[in-house]
């Protein structure tokens, strides 16, 4: 198993080159120039030109990608334009928000997915089976914002339940060690403090996670239907194993070789479907953020955040690859 890791963790240093190199490209393919969209219509060729020998955006364009990656292997990802600030802390203040929020609605998918997949398979045409089937195809077309707004409309405003934004109550001043809420509340005592946290994390979680839930539902159902009709299970049944041995031993385990995959596929895109959510439910992660950097070709936060989202969206699928040589030890042979 360690080989199989090791051999994994070498295969991320090509893939990483090559997004650094892709990401560089199209960010510097972007239509007008950093200097054009800080300084304005009215800037005069020696300010811009000023202000490219300060951020050393008059160099080669080569040069400037050597620059970049030398900087971006010690996490230096040079400074934003438009907070003055370094482009890592920023990513650090604020990840953690789109993180948790991705998290949120992770759970949600995968605890809820899973299961129901489950039982529909298990009960194959009965009522449960159809009500899952044809509302996990309203879950897949009705779109983030739209499922959000609702939410907040009918959880926070009409019967004020749950919170409808923010990350916290602003009444709460409680500390924040890592920037993970949830957790902080926790690490510092705060129950109530992590509890209101967790509050604010369940109409976004569900906005969010309510595509993924419908793909895993559906993903989990089709390949428990497939495993209860191979030859091994039902000679399972007929030796007398009891249904929980039979579950556990022979369906799940090879069930969820292509539930793991599509998890980790969505944990991916639930990153970036995050920035979304947050506009929605005025989060302070990396959404509104980004926005501005695109509109202001702020190329360094812009860089640093999409590298940073990349490395742990490899991770992810790294994760998957060690998950799948856990639950099927041939793929670790075969690799």
């Amino acid at each position: 198993m360690a080989k199989f890791i090791v051999r994994r963790l070498l295969l991320l240093i090509p893939i990483l080159f090559g997004v650094s190199v892709l990401i560089f490209l199209w960010v510097h393919s972007l239509p007008g120039t950093t200097a054009q969209a800080i300084l304005g219509e009215k800037a005069t060729p020696e300010s811009i030109a000023s202000f490219n020998r300060a951020y050393g955006l008059d160099r080669p364009l080569w040069e400037q990608y050597v620059n970049f990656l030398g900087r971006a292997v010690r996490l230096d990802f040079g400074v934003s334009v438009q907070t003055q600030q370094p482009v890592w802390d920023e990513i650090n203040r604020r990840f953690p928000a789109t993180i948790e929020l991705s998290l949120a609605g992770l759970l949600f998918a995968v605890l809820i997915g899973v299961p129901l997949g489950y039982m529909a398979a298990r009960r194959y045409g009965s009522w449960l089976d159809n009500v899952l089937v044809s509302s996990s195809l309203l879950g897949v077309v009705i779109p983030v914002f739209v499922l959000g707004y609702l939410l907040k409309y009918v959880f926070a405003v009409k019967f004020g339940w749950l919170p409808d934004s923010g990350r916290q109550d602003i009444r709460l001043d409680s500390p924040h060690p890592t920037g993970f809420y949830v957790l902080d509340g926790l690490l510092t005592g705060n129950i109530g403090a992590s509890f209101d946290a967790f509050k604010h994390l369940i109409l976004p979680g569900i906005a969010l996670g309510t595509i993924p839930l419908a793909i895993v539902a559906r993903i989990t159902r089709a390949s428990v239907l497939d495993v209860v009709n191979e030859d091994y299970v039902r000679t399972a049944e007929a030796k007398g194993l009891t249904r929980g041995t039979v579950r556990q031993r022979h369906i799940l385990r090879n069930a969820m070789l292509p539930v793991v995959t599509i998890i980790g596929l969505q944990a991916g895109l639930l990153l970036s479907g995050a920035i979304l959510t947050e506009t929605v439910f005025a989060i302070p992660g990396m959404g509104s953020f980004m926005k501005d950097a695109i509109f202001k070709h702020d190329y360094s936060t812009i860089e640093g955040f999409i590298l940073f989202s990349s490395v742990i969206y490899v991770l992810i699928n790294l994760a998957v690859d060690i998950a799948y040589g856990l639950l099927d030890p041939r793929v670790r042979v075969r690799t």
